[in-house]
């Protein structure tokens, strides 16, 4: 008789949280492996910054869509984590992205989130990203559900 030994699978690092400490959304590891940080945050306003590095960039070295819509993601999502009430979460359910001009790596983009509506079964946000010369980005429009 042959007898297999199977060791428990490991918990991945993104499901692994302290005991009783929430995370916001900004401190989840993808934001973190973006290299974003938020440079303000309130209820009302949420304002973000990340590098175009090489290893989000695409063809031709501009910054690939999906970076600059999860940057705004992230900003938004966390502007909804601080309204939320006592021991409720968010997800985002809806996103829309016009895209107008593409960053070149090495380029710092920034992001503003602003509320446009805040319920209490979700939040609408718009966030404005930005070259650090104010040239518009992306216009990106979201929901935010409470759960």
């Amino acid at each position: 008789m042959i007898r297999v030994i199977i060791p428990p699978m490991p918990i991945p690092a993104n499901d692994v949280e302290e005991p009783k400490k929430k995370k916001t959304p900004v401190d989840q590891p993808f934001p973190q492996f973006l290299g974003v940080t938020l440079t303000e945050t309130s209820p009302t306003r949420v304002v973000g910054r990340m590098e175009a590095r090489n290893e989000l960039c695409r063809s031709g070295e501009t910054l690939h869509g999906a970076a600059i819509t999860a940057l705004a993601d992230i900003c938004a999502s966390q502007g909804a984590f601080l309204n939320l009430p006592e021991g409720a979460a968010t997800t985002t359910i809806e996103t829309k992205t016009n895209y107008i001009s593409a960053p070149k790596k090495g380029e710092p983009i920034l992001a503003e989130a602003i509320p446009l509506h805040i319920g209490s079964r979700s939040s609408v946000w718009q966030t404005r990203v930005t070259r650090e010369d104010g040239k518009l980005v992306a216009m990106v429009t979201q929901t935010q559900m409470v759960i």
